[in-house]
This record gives structure tokens, sequence and C-alpha cells, in this order.
């Protein structure tokens, strides 16, 4: 078996030039270009006929998070601006309570600028329906740990006038966080085209980018076909734009992210035989993790709501053989035990090559960055056929990243890392 830290980022790059990189989404979503990876025969069509792609009876799996207003801007008495870019809620921690306070809440930040903000308040003002508030931000020195998003993370809080959301203010305030790498400043357009058609709650700082072709006209033959369809949710935090700087893998730490998931959602898993196709690395990322923490609740192995880095590769830990659906039934169970009706838990996961697809047998997802941990994800599913797809990719005129075009990745039924024994 492979052992992922040892695999060198080097061997996972490619030449991504700016001029293919997509600054703006093409007019109609559904009109991308989708190449198709069936079993290692390499095709392409639009995106708009995915639907026939997919297998009457299959279950599609799809990331239903909203991209917030989370770069905010602030600015010291002497005029300096300072750049803060929110990033996951702190008191209170969870999400959709921390958008409903009004007067005061804090988060962890990350800050543009910080040299010039050493101490002391700052302050803005907007206007929410002809209303000026007035929001200012202070740094706090407090003992909890923030996630690992790297070192410049703060945690800071936030306190504004009058009868107003935190949600409110983000919308009034705050700008949408494009991509770094679209060396663009975002603009109106942004604020629908950077939001998949179906997202719903509040969370992410980055958008589950496959998504982004659906259009409700696609939704509705999906729906025609017999494909049934189900919403998880993961927030997409800023790691996920963070490169591996390490030469192996073992050296980088990948970011948390938040997940939830409905109970419909493990019950339709387990009738559909542990089988999903996933849209997007984000819904790839929470299917996987819910065998983990599956075999974790019945094993008692640590907190297992929590999959870190490293744990589906450390067998020692899972020592038994364990199948999918036990895997299912024992989140059913803890649900059961707890009265949830929504599963909520948190993932480190980075799924490179050696890696056991248990869940996801398709994947819609578009292009990722050179030597980053998506494209690692990618060569899990497909082995170094990956190769092939961007090869493909770049000589047949496809967009890359965020606003790019997608494929949907069919693995070869005999490729050892896409899917272990159940």
């Amino acid at each position: 078996m492979i052992d992922p830290r040892n695999i060198q980022i080097r061997d996972f790059n490619y030449p991504l030039t700016d001029d293919r990189i997509a600054k703006y989404p093409l007019p109609q979503r559904d009109q991308s270009k989708l190449l198709v990876y069936d079993q290692g025969n390499i095709g392409e069509r639009r995106f708009f006929e995915l639907p026939e792609l997919l297998p009457e009876g299959s279950l599609l799996v799809m990331n239903n998070t909203r991209v917030i207003q989370a770069r905010l801007f602030f600015y010291k008495e002497t005029g300096a601006r300072v750049e803060i870019l929110v990033l996951e809620p702190a008191a209170p921690a969870e999400y959709q309570e921390n958008f409903a306070q009004r007067g005061q809440t804090a988060w962890y930040c990350m800050v543009g600028g910080l040299k010039k903000w050493k101490q002391g308040p700052l302050t803005a003002k907007v206007q929410i329906n002809g209303e000026e508030i007035e929001i200012t931000a202070e740094r706090e020195t407090l003992p909890l740990p923030p996630p690992k998003e790297g070192a410049q993370t703060l945690y800071i809080t936030f306190k504004w006038t009058g009868d107003w959301t935190w949600s409110e203010v983000l919308e009034a305030m705050g700008e949408l966080p494009i991509p770094p790498y679209l060396n663009r400043k975002s603009e109106e357009s942004d604020k629908r085209t950077y939001q998949t058609v179906y997202s719903k709650i509040e969370g992410s700082v980055a958008a589950p980018t496959a998504g982004l072709h659906f259009t409700q006209s696609v939704l509705d033959e999906i729906d025609k076909r017999g494909i049934e369809r189900e919403e998880v949710t993961l927030h997409v935090g800023a790691g996920t734009f963070r490169p591996v700087k390490s030469e192996d893998i073992g050296g980088h730490d990948m970011h948390t992210e938040h997940i939830a998931v409905r109970r419909q959602t493990i019950e339709k898993l387990i009738a559909h035989g542990g089988r999903a196709i996933a849209v997007g690395t984000t819904s790839v990322r929470t299917l996987e993790s819910l065998y983990w923490i599956g075999r974790k609740l019945v094993n008692g192995e640590g907190d297992p709501l929590h999959v870190s880095q490293w744990e589906p590769y450390e067998f020692s830990i899972f020592n038994l053989q364990f199948s999918i659906e036990e895997a299912l039934k024992a989140l059913l169970a803890y649900m059961d035990e707890q009265e949830l009706d929504v599963l909520h838990a948190s993932t480190q996961i980075i799924i490179a090559p050696g890696y056991q697809y248990r869940i996801v047998e398709r994947m819609i997802t578009n292009f990722h960055q050179p030597q980053s941990t998506l494209l690692l994800l990618v060569s899990a599913f497909i082995g170094d056929d990956w190769h092939r797809v961007y090869d493909y990719a770049l000589s047949h005129d496809f967009r890359f990243l965020s606003y790019g075009d997608s494929s949907i990745l069919i693995p070869k039924r005999n490729d050892a890392s896409q899917r272990a024994v159940p």
C-alpha cells in the first residue's frame, strides 16, 4: 500500500498558464464543456448533456453551502484600511446561530495589512435599508485554538449598532471573496455567478465550483430520468486555496471543514448500497468522511465526530473488516440515540493516492490547480490517468479552475485505488 505521506508534490504538476484560467463564467452555465473520462476512454460533451451520463436509479449528492460576503474593509483613526476575511464562527460556534446574532459576534479571521493594526478597534459604516450603522472590529487574545488556516488567523469580536443580524450586516458591508487566482476584483455579477443555483446554507468563503454548471433545466432533466438527488453541507474554507508548500505530502497540514448531513441522506445512501455520484470535491470529502465517522462510532476511537488528516491510512486503528452499510447504520444509530435529524461533524481528511474510496463511485469536478490537494484527490480516484485527462483538457481548449469547464470521472472497474471491498 502507498503511504501518501511520502508522495512528492512535484509529481502532480502540469503547465497551467494564466490564459487558461477562466476569469469569468460562460453566459449560460450549462453550455460549458464536459470532459468525459469513462474507464480509461476520454471524450467530451456539453454540460447540459450530463443527465444522459448518469445511470437511472443512481444517487447524486451535491453541496448546498452558500458563499457569504466574507471580505470586510475597516479603517483605523489614521485612515489606514485593513481587510478582514471572516473564516469560521467562534462565538457562537454554530453557523446559523452566529448569523442570527444581533449587536455582537466573534469569528476566526484572516487579516490583510495586519502590520497596520497593532492595537485598538477598527471601524466602518454602512447603510442598511436607509439606516446608517457603525461596526467595530477588535482583536482578542483568548486561549482558543484557531482553525489551521495559517499563522495570521486571529480571533476578532465584531460589534454594531442597530437591530440587525450579523447575516444582514455581512450582506450590506461585505464583498464576495472570489478566488485569488482570478487576479481581479469581485464584481456585482459574481454575487450571482459564484453561487450554485441550489445554494441554501450560508457559511462558505469559496464556492463548491463543480456545482456552478448546473441550471434548473439540468436538474429537472436529472429528476425526469429517475436519478435521485440529495444535498449535504460542507462550508468551504480559505484553506482550499492554500498551496502545498512542503516537498512531500506528509509535511502539509489539511484545513478543517465543517459538515452537516441529514438523516434522510444517510438513509438514501443505505438504500443505494452505500454508493453515490458526488458533485465536487467537497461532496467527495463529506461522503467519504461519513464512512470513517461511522467506523469510529463503533470502535470508540478518539473524537468520533472529527476525521483527522491521516486516520483513514492508519489501519492499526481500524483493524476490523467493516462494511459501508455498517458504518452508515452506525451513524443512524448515533443520531437515534442523540435524537438528531442532522449530523454535524468536521473533517480534515486528505484524499491522496493510496486512499481507497468507499462511497463515491463517480465524480463531477472542475480542473484543479497544479500541485494541489484537489489534484491528489482526483489522482486517487482515476490513478495515473489524471495526466491523460489534463493533457486532453489542455490540448482541447478546456477552461480551468473555478469558472472553468467540468468533467465527469468514471473509474476503471479494476482500479484498486477507486474502491475498497465493502
